[in-house]
């Protein structure tokens, strides 16, 4: 197991061997060198950096005055009316809901199955579900008519039958997200724990001494090894139905109403199915950032993308007979009303559902069946953008023409976000890069215990293998 400090053993020691110092130097070299490079996101921040996140605030900040505009003048500044009562903001909810489960999905999925090349992606894809759930706990509370009155939505005891209402989808969505927010939270703090402590010894002062309240005290001793890995293992296997559950709850929000195009039992899995391939996307995007950014590419390697590139084709085909299967239901069953959303669909926003098609199945499907094309950090970063387009495209058609074409013709009605949704729709987008960005300066980005226990386990030479496999894989 290696250990939490930035060293495996001190050089006193190596001294004494007489013919293992050379041995032992090189070992710790390459130790130090590991810290060196997976820790490059926590050095002192650049003019770039800075620039960056002030950008990124000050979307964030336009932002909130638009959401402060809609507080003080009502909810008429937005596009919502009668009868489409969720438009843009429920859109987001469930998109950055469906965002935040894949990472951890792929994480936990890849720490149980035991795969290797997982090292290195573990802690983007851990992150990326906790500012993503974040984000998307703010929707709510951004939808409601009277913002001041949020704790309606959190379930305690309800003594006087009023509020909260535990049939309210709002009430759901409030215990799911809780609950997730702190199960993922505690997942990626977990995964953590060793590499705060590596961090610890290498700082100084009152970050060290914050650090060091961070680690718990961690030494890295056989004890705490064995205890971390089965802590590990045990969050891994408890999050996945954790996370399955929520978006399916998110799922039931649509599902036991009576709209048209919504009143369907395909949903839950269809939602999940759907939550995952963005996320997948997701975190191939994160993956290219981190390694141009931060000079990771001996880490992240083609054949990580090559990895994901496949969990991406799989995800995007069972999309794809998931979306088959709604549409073909929906014949089946001669439901007018049903095949009327579908047309509505199909004559108002002819483009988006193209481009939802295209960035959602035809083009993933088409460019990752080919191992060279997956190697490819351009077309990588091009397919991943396009399938998280497809995926808000998609949210967005499954909320607007079914509000607009519900079972009576003189309710029909349109829908068109105004300035105010869009602003807050972008601002959340803006403070999930923010709070990725700020993360990647203060923790390890990277996990570095997980890299340099692969590192360690090169030590061992298997019985008729002629050459070990290279850490970062085949190039």
């Amino acid at each position: 197991m290696p250990e939490s400090h930035e060293s495996y053993s001190s050089h006193k020691s190596h001294k004494s061997k007489g013919t293992n110092v050379t041995h032992a130097t090189d070992e710790t070299r390459t130790a130090s060198r590991l810290n060196d490079e997976m820790l490059s996101s926590m050095r002192p921040p650049t003019r770039r950096w800075f620039l960056l996140a002030f950008c990124l605030g000050a979307v964030v900040a336009w932002g909130m005055f638009a959401f402060s505009w809609q507080l003080t003048h009502g909810m008429y500044v937005t596009g919502k009316n009668r009868p489409v009562m969720w438009g843009f903001y429920i859109t987001g909810f469930v998109f950055w809901v469906g965002m935040s489960h894949s990472g951890t999905l792929v994480s936990a999925i890849l720490r149980l199955s035991q795969a290797n090349w997982r090292r290195p992606i573990l802690r983007a894809a851990e992150a990326m579900t906790v500012f993503s759930i974040s984000v998307a706990g703010l929707f709510p509370i951004v939808h409601l008519g009277r913002n001041w009155i949020f704790y309606y939505m959190i379930p305690y005891p309800n003594q006087r039958g009023l509020w909260p209402n535990f049939r309210s989808a709002l009430l759901w969505d409030m215990t799911a997200i809780t609950t997730y927010l702190i199960g993922s939270i505690l997942f990626l703090y977990i995964g953590m724990l060793p590499d705060l402590a590596i961090v610890r010894d290498r700082s100084h002062g009152l970050r060290g001494k914050i650090y060091a309240i961070l680690a718990m005290g961690w030494r890295g001793s056989a004890r705490e090894w064995v205890i971390y890995h089965k802590a590990s293992t045990l969050m891994a296997a408890l999050i996945i139905p954790v996370a399955v559950s929520v978006h399916s709850i998110v799922a039931w929000d649509f599902a036991v109403t009576v709209v048209p195009g919504w009143h369907s039992t395909i949903f839950p899995p269809y939602f999940v199915i759907g939550a995952i391939l963005s996320g997948v996307a997701a975190v191939i995007t994160l993956m290219i950032i981190i390694r141009r950014a931060f000079h990771l590419q001996e880490y992240l390697t083609p054949r990580h993308f090559d990895n994901m590139g496949k969990i991406l084709l799989v995800i995007s085909l069972l999309w794809s007979y998931a979306y088959f299967v709604e549409v073909q239901t929906t014949w089946y069953a001669h439901e007018p009303i049903e095949w009327e959303v579908f047309s509505f669909m199909a004559d108002r926003y002819t483009i988006p559902l193209l481009l939802m098609l295209a960035g959602n199945s035809l083009l993933p499907i088409v460019t990752m069946c080919f191992r060279r094309l997956r190697r490819s950090i351009g077309v990588m970063l091009v397919v991943s953008l396009l399938v998280n387009v497809g995926m808000f495209i998609e949210r967005f058609l499954i909320i607007v023409p079914s509000l607009s074409h519900k079972n009576m013709p003189f309710i029909w009605g349109t829908y068109r976000p105004s300035w105010v949704e869009i602003s807050v729709n972008l601002a959340a987008l803006a403070g999930f890069a923010l709070l990725y960005t700020l993360f990647a300066k203060l923790f390890p980005i990277v996990g570095v215990t997980d890299v340099r226990e692969l590192e360690a386990q090169k030590v061992v030479v298997p019985r008729g293998r002629a050459r070990l496999p290279s850490l970062a894989g085949e190039e």
